[in-house]
């Protein structure tokens, strides 16, 4: 387990914290983990059976220590400095690789992985947490690990034994990284055309072409670099079935396992972007000498279905991006609030600060609840994939497969389409404060752009939702989640604190319902229909889900009220019935988008621009 005393954070940068200031909300945190979900369940597991609730706790306020005084500071200063390249190599703005050598030395990465590999056998449930604090403190330096996390998961899932052995146990400790090659000059989201080939020579093949968008696909922050590629064999059938997936180290490995000699992988250029300035998104270019050597994960042809795992884990932690996002825009538009003093109190007359004016009341109570909607949908998909992989039985595992799934896309697009409106609000408190640089709020809404546009645009997810999740098994997993929710609307009905919740949550349920019979009754009517409604019925789903969660905490809020930590679940009472109240009802709109509003999609050609 992690070792306390390899922490020395404290002096670690000499830098402006007013600039850097993050202080995780580990108290809301905490709540989500332990009474919002069923923790002990978790740890009642074989699998689990050291994660206690106190070590998770322990381990869980390092990670706050670790984001608020290595991370955060590095902020401002990777959206300044950017990355450079120089000659083979990137440079990585000032701190970025110590604070990287202090993640491995403490472990960090290896938190949820396999102890065989040298992890440490944590729920990922706990790694997420982590993770929300990392990439609120420092969105850039996050998506390094991140993807690594989900080059891990392909590997394990898929690779043969002798790969394993050979690159996990290095890849857990952080020691080496890990990228997701896809991306082509030509070739977005329609995989089924890149034009990357691999051909077979012995034990391995030798790979050639260009692939773009890789992030951190060059940096000095490792000592080598795992480029996961996907690519067509040589005399592979045309479409997505042809093509395969494979290991092409950086470094060439000597017998001993240390790296060795120069694959023939390189990195030709880096762009220049809106945001998230410190993360490298590079050009990279196979083979264009004598061709990269690459391994084969899997077997040939499934390189799709491989990738695919890899893809989930990105998006389940795109959608976390969205989280941690929202919640530094709302740590930092709440203090502007408290210190900015504007106009006068409505009620006094008084000089006040401009958190006394009920129009931003109401922005920052949107951006609040909004955050802890997302959450809670975003812990439950990671509750879910921890039951699904480590569930007592085989139905247990099926059943919470089927949630993973058809959460995943509405975690990916519903936490990045609202991340995008709660760091716009974040500006809009600052009022021109917020449109300038200087006090951070307008990085916040640059590195957030991205977050709906990558691992699958929001499109993309929405049409997985529907076309993948609801039309595959006729509602099955949906209904089953739907289930619970009407159940939770029921027990609290009772309660009357809670009866307004609970009839708008079950009004919510009954108008999504209808909208998935719309869709599943209609789905063949016209080609272009799943297209025409899916995102206005990811929409849809998120507000609804997202209530779940809050009228889960209203229940816990209410039942805690009359205990020491008052001012805690009053807060979340008051987040939750403006929830209700006013983010709620957006559903509305997106329904009869849905319903009455697949006519019109359907009918637009292009004619019509």
């Amino acid at each position: 387990m992690l070792a306390s005393s390899k922490y020395l954070y404290g002096t670690f940068h000499d830098v402006d914290m007013k600039m850097a200031d993050y202080i995780a909300p580990a108290r809301e945190i905490g709540f989500v983990v332990n009474e919002l979900l069923d923790y002990p369940r978790l740890a009642s597991l074989g699998d689990f059976s050291d994660a206690t609730e106190e070590l998770t706790g322990a381990i869980l306020d390092e990670a706050a220590k670790f984001a608020g005084q290595v991370l955060a500071p590095l902020n401002k200063v990777g959206d300044q400095q950017g990355v450079r390249l120089e000659g083979d190599t990137i440079k990585t703005p000032d701190g970025f690789a110590d604070a990287y050598q202090l993640f491995v030395d403490n472990q960090w990465l290896s938190l949820a992985q396999n102890p065989q590999y040298g992890g440490q056998g944590l729920p990922f449930l706990i790694h997420l947490a982590a993770a929300e604090m990392w990439n609120s403190a420092c969105t850039s330096f996050a998506l390094c690990p991140m993807l690594t996390a989900g080059g891990i998961d392909a590997l394990a899932a898929h690779a043969s034994d002798e790969l394993k052995d050979k690159y996990l146990p290095n890849l857990i400790t952080g020691k080496w990284t890990a990228t997701m090659n896809l991306t082509e000059p030509h070739a977005g989201s329609d995989l089924s055309t890149l034009k990357t080939r691999a051909e077979p020579q012995g034990d391995h093949y030798l790979i050639k072409g260009q692939k773009i968008y890789i992030t951190w696909g060059e940096h000095d922050m490792s000592e080598n670099i795992m480029h996961i590629v996907l690519a067509p064999m040589v005399d592979a059938p045309a479409g997505n079935k042809g093509l395969s997936l494979f290991l092409v180290p950086k470094f060439l490995l000597n017998e001993d396992g240390s790296p060795g000699a120069r694959n023939d992988v390189r990195v030709i250029s880096t762009e220049h972007k809106l945001g998230i300035h410190a993360s490298p998104t590079c050009v990279m270019g196979f083979g264009e000498n004598d061709g990269a050597i690459g391994y084969l994960i899997g077997e040939p042809g499934d390189g799709l279905a491989c990738m695919f795992t890899l893809m989930n884990h990105a998006r389940l932690e795109v959608g976390l991006q969205g989280v941690a996002l929202s919640e530094r825009a709302y740590q930092d538009a709440l203090g502007y609030a408290k210190d900015r003093v504007q106009g006068r109190d409505a009620e006094t007359g008084e000089s006040a600060a401009i958190i006394q004016h009920a129009d931003v009341q109401r922005m920052l109570m949107s951006m609040k609840s909004l955050t802890e909607a997302m959450r809670g949908l975003t812990y439950d998909g990671a509750f879910a994939h921890d039951l699904r992989t480590h569930g007592k039985d085989e139905d247990e595992k099926r059943h919470f497969n089927e949630r993973f799934a058809l959460l995943t896309p509405v975690v990916k697009a519903w936490c990045t389409e609202l991340v995008n409106e709660v760091t716009s609000t974040g500006i809009q408190i600052h009022g021109g404060m917020g449109f300038i640089e200087e006090t951070g709020a307008a990085q916040h809404y640059r590195d957030a752009r991205i977050t709906s546009i990558y691992e699958g645009t929001n499109g993309i997810q929405a049409n997985d939702l529907v076309g993948r999740k609801l039309l595959r098994d006729q509602g099955a997993a949906l209904g089953s989640y739907l289930e619970e929710i009407i159940e939770t609307a029921e027990r609290i009905e009772s309660q009357e604190a809670l009866k307004p919740i609970a009839l708008k949550l079950k009004s919510a349920v009954e108008n999504l319902q209808s909208a998935s019979r719309y869709i599943l009754e209609n789905a063949k009517s016209n080609p272009k229909f799943v297209g025409a409604v899916a995102y206005n019925y990811l929409m849809m789903m998120g507000y609804v889900a997202g209530g779940w969660y809050m009228a889960r905490a209203a229940e816990k809020a209410v039942a805690e009220l009359g205990g020491s930590d008052k001012d805690f679940y009053t807060r979340k009472l008051a987040s939750a019935n403006f929830y209700f109240a006013q983010m709620l009802p957006r559903y509305k709109g997106y329904q009869e988008a849905v319903m009455s509003g697949a006519e019109i999609g359907v009918s637009l050609g292009e004619e019509c621009f």
